[in-house]
């Protein structure tokens, strides 16, 4: 038998390299079962290795069951091997996909594409200030204690993690609530999974606020659930709209995700009556209520729940990191047990070195010490935002009042949803980017607008993209 193999210096480890080689000719159906291999020496001599180096890529196809050692004859292609049939790959897999994955339209961002030169993306904020060196000690330190890599962990997360988190919450929110019912996970999303997992069933309807959230919505569709679309208006959800046979209702009162309206009080306590009427449970998502820059902090709805159906949860991917995926769960008294379960069942834990950091990080005090900071930073944008608006923008955009969050909302004046669209392309060519209201809306057709994230873009950058993006609309529309 002839066997050639041909070894590139750059491609990798050398045995590596013979070990693949091998294995796709018996696969390609080029060598055969029963036929008989150089032997290692032989084949090294041949490709200027050493012997190890074959003998290495030898015993690894051996222990796959691609050839077998005969005492005294030599190195064969297993009777094992057959793949004779597999002369080139499928063009695809012949794998029948489950019918909720077959028609789920889900598009997967692409974070490897260049970043915008002004960037006013939602859901970004400032990785510049974070304090790396504070994280690489604490992370250090925890990788310094016993046994942190030689078992696994609680699948609620760290006893010293959940008490932190219930602590922080405690000052910062007014959410009082025993580490017990702390869930850690991996942000929001995970967090949107579980309670998928747990309180709802195939057909099971579950309300989402319209304009919203897109990722929670595709959360509760690969569940199976019916999810119906309530409008928003400048109190927060319309309660009187919310379907009576809903199981679970998504908010996000303290900002409005796209708007960034605040819900007010009555209406978070017509909600609360509502969910006691109908039987349901409210997911309420606290996503950046850490940035509020006026006026008294909105208290959650898990703060006025006195019947224990808000499901609360956050992230931390805001406050400081989008890479950590590091959030929480708040559950209600009497469902620990099965969220914890669930939890167990989708990944078991998080990684208990970030957790263990985290725990160090918010008891430390760096938590609120960069938050503070932070906040510093994102209002001075806030405003240069609001007033850059106000003064330029007038013939076209009116914002949206509000007073948190890491982005603001402004209604188009006349444009229409297709205009909105261009003034988007057009500033995108200028190096500015932007979204529209109408990409965040489902069922019914929202208002066209602009949403502007500021955590993604310096102080100083604002002024010239709102230049370019003022540039981008005169020359669409006319005022």
């Amino acid at each position: 038998m002839d066997l050639h193999l041909f070894l590139d210096e750059a491609g990798g480890p050398l045995s590596r390299q013979i070990y693949d080689q091998i294995r796709d000719a018996i696969m390609a159906g080029r060598l055969r079962p029963g036929e008989r291999l150089p032997s290692t020496r032989a084949l090294a001599d041949a490709l200027g290795v050493s012997r190890n180096t074959v003998s290495a890529a030898f015993d690894h196809l051996t222990g796959e069951g691609f050839l077998a050692g005969r005492a005294g004859s030599g190195t064969f292609v297993s009777d094992a091997a057959r793949f004779e049939s597999r002369t080139r790959p499928r063009a695809a897999s012949p794998l029948r996909v489950a019918p909720t994955w077959r028609h789920l339209s889900i598009e997967v961002p692409d974070f490897s594409a260049r970043q915008p030169a002004y960037d006013f993306r939602l859901g970004i904020p400032d990785s510049s200030r974070f304090p790396y060196a504070t994280w690489r000690r604490l992370v250090t330190g925890a990788f310094r204690q016993s046994r942190i890599g030689g078992a696994y962990a609680d699948a609620a997360g760290h006893p010293d993690l959940r008490s932190a988190i219930a602590r922080h919450l405690a000052v910062s929110r007014g959410v009082r609530v025993d580490p017990g019912q702390v869930l850690v996970t991996s942000g929001v999303q995970q967090a949107t999974t579980l309670v998928g997992q747990v309180l709802v069933e195939p057909g099971d309807v579950v309300a989402m606020e319209d304009p919203g959230y897109r990722p929670v919505r595709r959360v509760f569709e690969a569940a199976r659930a019916t999810v119906v679309d309530v409008p928003v208006d400048a109190e927060g959800i319309v309660v009187g709209a919310l379907p009576e046979r809903a199981r679970v209702v998504y908010v996000s009162p303290a900002h409005q995700f796209p708007l960034g309206v605040a819900m007010s009080l009555p209406r978070r306590l017509a909600l609360l009556a509502w969910a006691q009427r109908a039987d349901a449970a409210i997911l309420e998502d606290d996503y950046d209520a850490d940035f509020r820059y006026a006026g008294r902090p909105v208290d959650p709805l898990q703060a006025l729940d006195t019947d224990e159906r808000v499901v609360y949860v956050g992230s931390f991917s805001k406050s400081m990191l989008p890479a950590l995926r590091l959030g929480y769960c708040v559950v209600p008294r009497g469902l620990e047990s099965v969220f914890r379960r669930a939890k167990f069942v989708n990944d078991w834990h998080n990684p208990l070195p970030e957790q263990l950091a985290l725990a160090a990080f918010i008891d430390g005090g760096h938590l609120a010490r960069h938050i503070r900071g932070a906040r510093r930073d994102y209002q001075a944008r806030r405003d240069r935002i609001v007033a850059g608006l106000v003064a330029d923008f007038q013939p076209w955009l009116r914002p949206i009042p509000t007073v948190a969050g890491l982005h603001l909302a402004a209604w188009a004046n006349d444009a229409s949803a297709e205009e909105v669209e261009e003034w988007q392309r057009r500033a995108g060519d200028l190096g500015v980017a932007v979204e529209g209201l109408a990409s965040f809306a489902h069922g019914s057709a929202t208002r066209p607008g602009l949403a502007l994230g500021f955590g993604g873009i310096p102080l100083s950058a604002v002024d010239e993209g709102l230049r370019r993006l003022r540039r981008a609309i005169a020359t669409t529309s006319q005022p």
